[in-house]
């Protein structure tokens, strides 16, 4: 029985959901609430096995509610709203926040939600077995505005910066934290909003960012490639991943993280921002350059074909391969080629996908690490690797970034 927590402003949407899930009987709907802040004291209250969190919710909403669950009481939400559709930066905030997953309310009208009633059952009964961590506040405040100088001596790469507040001015006030709408102050305890300080804040304290790996010695690493597959959890993992890359990485990266057309663009941007690599949703015919991260855009395969010294990124619209597009076998498929040359990742996800074509690289003498089982959200697809006896390396997903530089160094 999975035991359901429905934070939702609209009444109405309240009871659409509880009806959804009074239908079936592995369902039970422990609670309700209004808001984002009775819904934190709603999960400590009754302890639900799931949350469905929208974002858009009056007094506190769903992103800092869910902020405050991750580090209070790890729960796993499903994230469910309109803006989800249209606002898709806060979704992918949600899940680098901590939510397991997120439904977009058919055509963003509530009207219209009974079509993807069994995506929302689907998706619910996926994430009440997944392994949530806590996530400290300070932990998740620096993730969400750490932006990171280059240490070592690589050549200038150009990036997007944001200008530090000026410091000869003071607004009245100004340390004080709101109660009022959107406001972090939860039980007395003064939070800043994490999302109004997502952008034009200045740097953090050095101390406080997340230290990139340095590459000191490039080795045979311009002729490598790294190709990473995840999917549930995928969001968070790729952030601390990719954010702890070295600017001067002697290498491209493919990635296929399992995510609907329109969700990868923003979880690109996002990635670009606080990472030194530069990042981007993968196009049709870009060319992978050292140092550059690109990510496969929902609903299309990724390929990597040899062109003379360049190595081009080829889309597909072909058929989804176990029922993803893009699927990580596509990706592992086109690149296994490549040989002693490739380092391929497997990180976390539900399934078994990148199974098959793990074997195809290690068969042609490729490097593989995966992500380990206790900091995995879903221990399903780096399992398959593991159990196969195709895992070289088996990492907990703040170590990866170290173990990447030091295979492609070799």
């Amino acid at each position: 029985m999975i035991r359901v927590l429905i934070a939702d402003d609209s009444a109405f949407m309240r009871k659409v959901l509880s009806d959804f899930f009074n239908k079936h009987p592995d369902f039970e709907v422990a609670g309700t609430a209004i808001n984002g802040k009775e819904a934190i004291s709603k999960v400590k209250e009754l302890s639900p096995d799931l949350v469905t969190m929208d974002v858009n919710m009056p007094v506190m909403d769903g992103l800092n509610a869910l902020a405050v669950i991750m580090e209070e009481k790890p729960t796993p939400v499903v994230m469910l709203s309109s803006l989800t559709q249209q606002g898709t930066e806060a979704t992918v905030r949600a899940l680098s926040l901590g939510a397991i997953d997120f439904i977009s309310k058919a055509g963003g009208s509530i009207s219209k939600l009974d079509s993807i009633e069994d995506e929302l059952l689907e998706k619910c009964r996926n994430a009440a077995k997944a392994k949530v961590h806590k996530i400290p506040y300070a932990a998740q405040q620096k993730l969400e505005n750490q932006r990171i100088a280059t240490p070592s001596p690589a050549p200038p790469v150009m990036k997007r910066v944001e200008l530090p507040v000026r410091q000869g001015m003071k607004l009245k006030g100004s340390e004080q934290v709101s109660t009022s709408q959107n406001s972090g102050n939860v039980f007395g305890i003064k939070r800043p909003n994490l999302i109004l300080q997502a952008r034009g804040k200045p740097q953090p304290p050095a101390a406080d960012r997340v230290t990139p790996v340095v590459m000191t010695s490039m080795g045979n690493g311009s002729k490598k490639l790294v190709a990473i597959g995840t999917s549930t959890g995928g969001p968070q993992a790729l952030q601390q991943v990719i954010t702890r890359l070295p600017g001067n990485l002697p290498c491209g990266v493919v990635v296929v993280q399992h995510m609907p057309a329109g969700f990868t663009k923003a979880l690109a941007d996002r990635l670009d921002t606080i990472s030194q690599v530069s990042v981007k949703e993968a196009e049709d015919g870009d060319v992978i350059e050292p140092g550059h991260v690109y990510i496969a855009p929902g609903s299309h395969h990724l390929r990597v074909r040899e062109d003379g010294s360049n190595r081009r990124i080829v889309l597909g619209q072909d058929p989804p391969v176990g029922n993803h597009r893009p699927a990580v076998n596509v990706m592992y498929d086109s690149v296994a080629s490549i040989g002693k040359n490739l380092v391929a990742v497997i990180m976390t996800g539900m399934g078994c996908d990148g199974c098959e074509g793990m074997k195809k690289i290690k068969a042609a003498g490729g490097y593989s690490i995966a992500q380990d089982e206790s900091t995995c959200v879903v221990y399903g697809m780096p399992k398959a690797v593991v159990d196969a006896g195709l895992a070289d390396e088996i990492k907990p997903v703040q170590n990866i970034a170290q173990a990447i530089v030091e295979a492609v160094k070799r």
